[in-house]
């Protein structure tokens, strides 16, 4: 296996409602999880201070801000991200929103991602918003533009993950949401995919929130998905 260790392959999703939440569930998961995603609904509720708080404690930490705006404007944002020293920045995957943000993270460490399309959407999702193609075809679409604006990596649904590397190649990440393990409840996702078979599509990364976040047992859970990576790499 070459990359990220299993247990730096799982990014867990603090979809929490306060800063209190995600701190028990971190202090909960201890050294089980070293990877952490906060989106909006901690991001405003004083998730970017706790952000610098897992950098500082050595953990790694996923911004999913999902950024587009003038080009000026992601450029800005995203150099006030680098310099908060986060590993990962979703933005949406527009050529030139890409291009600006590219060029805005240049000589840092921080890896853009594009974010294809929402794992909440499908074929009948995107007509009524006015698109024509696919999921399918404008997931392979967006990665294209991602590699070609010098994104470190996209986000896509695992169904795509193995076609999109086929476009993308073997170095650019690809971080996946929408996972869940066997028997677990899909929620709002409408293309799910287990951990282990996201990692044999070509997946890099998972995210992962309810299924962790919401289990009896969280640790325990999170200690399953990352044995179900590693078993994945065995496998293969």
């Amino acid at each position: 296996m070459t990359g990220p260790a299993p247990r730096d392959r799982l990014i867990v999703a603090l979809d929490l409602p306060s800063v209190a939440d995600a701190e028990r569930l971190i202090s909960t998961l201890g050294d089980t999880v070293g990877f952490y995603k906060v989106g909006y609904q901690l991001a405003f509720a004083g998730g970017l201070d706790l952000a610098r708080e897992l950098k500082a404690a050595g953990k790694s930490v996923f911004l999913d801000m999902k950024l587009l705006d003038i080009d000026n404007t992601v450029a800005k944002g995203v150099e006030s991200v680098a310099a908060m020293g986060v590993d990962m920045l979703t933005v949406h995957a527009y050529p030139k929103a890409m291009a600006a943000a590219a060029e805005a993270a240049r000589g840092s460490a921080l890896t853009l991602l594009g974010v294809t399309v929402l794992t909440s959407m499908d074929d009948l999702d995107l007509s009524d918003a006015g698109y024509h193609d696919s999921a399918d075809a404008l997931v392979l679409k967006r990665a294209r533009q991602a590699r070609e604006a010098g994104m470190g990596g996209i986000v896509c649904s695992a169904a795509e993950a193995e076609a999109v590397r086929d476009v993308i190649g073997q170095d650019m990440a690809v971080v996946t949401p929408g996972i869940r393990p066997a028997g677990a409840d899909t929620g709002d996702q409408k293309r799910v995919v287990t951990p282990a078979d996201a990692i044999a599509a070509g997946a890099s990364h998972l995210v992962v929130g309810r299924p962790v976040n919401a289990a009896s047992d969280p640790q325990a859970a999170a200690a399953a998905i990352v044995a179900d990576i590693a078993g994945a790499f065995t496998a293969s």
